[in-house]
């Protein structure tokens, strides 16, 4: 005669292996469904087509991102050489440049990173951000910013 709790749902018998069971891996669903192959519903941005054909190579293609990156790369030998304002000055305007070639070109590559609008606004502000903090900066600061010394006071440097 079976015992009563052998079935399915039983422990193992005294004596048998026991298998361990490993519990599903943490974020993933207990599915077995294949991720798809392609993503779908990602779409490039506006205007992130090369801005030359094919038949150019990449630096030519991509000349927008080239000409941005080449002026900042000329901004930071500038200020490594110890002349910090024009360096800094000329990474912002390397900025304000990329903004004005995102607004006037309809294509820019890899220039693109989001929506046309958004590129657009980031790049200009922080541009003319870190051109307006540039010339603020001390020591002979080319232009003067009334709230500038309430900030330096605020955090502690008294300007006398």
């Amino acid at each position: 005669m079976p015992r009563a709790d052998s079935g399915p749902t039983a422990g193992p018998a005294a004596g048998e292996p026991v298998e361990p069971q490993q519990p599903p891996a943490k974020g993933r669903a207990t599915s077995h469904r294949r991720p798809p192959e392609k993503t779908a519903g990602t779409f490039p941005p506006e205007g992130s087509a090369a801005a030359a054909g094919r038949g150019q190579p990449v630096p030519v293609r991509q000349w927008p991102i080239v000409l941005v990156l080449t002026l900042v790369a000329v901004g930071l030998a500038v200020t490594a050489l110890d002349d910090f304002r024009p360096g800094v000055v000329t990474i912002g305007v390397a900025l304000l440049v990329g903004s004005l070639l995102r607004a006037v070109l309809p294509e820019v590559g890899m220039l693109a990173v989001r929506s046309r609008f958004t590129d657009i606004v980031v790049m200009g502000v922080l541009g003319a951000a870190i051109v307006l903090l540039a010339l603020a900066s001390e020591p002979g600061a080319v232009i003067t910013l009334p709230w500038a010394t309430d900030i330096a006071r605020f955090f502690g440097r008294d300007q006398g």
